[in-house]
């Protein structure tokens, strides 16, 4: 994704309050060999933007000045009910340099499992997104895991999965073994009252004769 930024040279809560007045958001980017630099960007644009799921978990481009920049998200500030941003930090990156970033997990094919489709099972998302460790251009914007595979009583980890190439999992602690991305879980038993409610009704009606 694409984006445009603009210098700014004003910092402080005064300029930042006169910035946003004016349909603006500060920001900043850092990182690299190049000084953090103090930016701003249209927020109708911006507000539009963060709702695409790449912002957040890809490597984007930033025209800055007539240059154009590789950069993470690293930062945003969302007013707590109004729609509007109040301040967006970015992270330079160089092409020849790993990167650590959160990339979301996009599931799909539990319905032809035979958990599903067979036993009736609930499947339970446990992690919606993996922090990896990568290049820039080894990152993936999201990760495919199938489940159509998946069995009653089952749980799905991440050594179950094959990741990008390229692509390493942050474990942080973790092994591959015990980090669950998916549980099988059986379907709730029936309320026994609804049953012991129509046995019920006969015996009532036995009682008036």
């Amino acid at each position: 994704m694409k984006f445009v930024a603009f210098e700014r040279s004003k910092q402080g809560t005064g300029a930042s309050r006169r910035l946003r007045n004016a349909g603006k958001v500060p920001g900043i980017v850092y990182g690299g060999s190049a000084e953090p630099q103090l930016i701003e960007l249209d927020h109708n644009a911006l507000w539009h933007a963060i709702k695409k799921e790449a912002f957040h978990s890809s490597v984007l481009e930033m025209e800055l000045a007539g240059k154009i920049s590789q950069v993470l998200l690293r930062d945003l500030q969302i007013h707590p009910y109004k729609q509007q941003v109040l301040h967006i930090d970015f992270q330079r990156v160089s092409a020849k340099e790993k990167i650590t970033i959160k990339v979301p997990l996009h599931y799909s094919g539990e319905e032809e499992s035979n958990a599903v489709k067979i036993d009736k099972c609930l499947v339970n998302h446990i992690l919606t997104e993996l922090e990896v460790h990568c290049l820039p251009g080894d990152l993936p914007e999201a990760i495919a895991v199938d489940l159509s595979k998946l069995e009653k009583g089952t749980t799905l980890t991440l050594k179950d999965i094959t990741l990008p190439k390229g692509v390493e999992a942050v474990l942080r602690g973790h092994s591959e073994e015990d980090m669950v991305l998916v549980a099988v879980v059986m379907p709730a038993a029936e309320e026994p009252e609804a049953e012991a409610g129509d046995d019920a009704a006969p015996a009532a009606e036995g009682d008036k004769k």
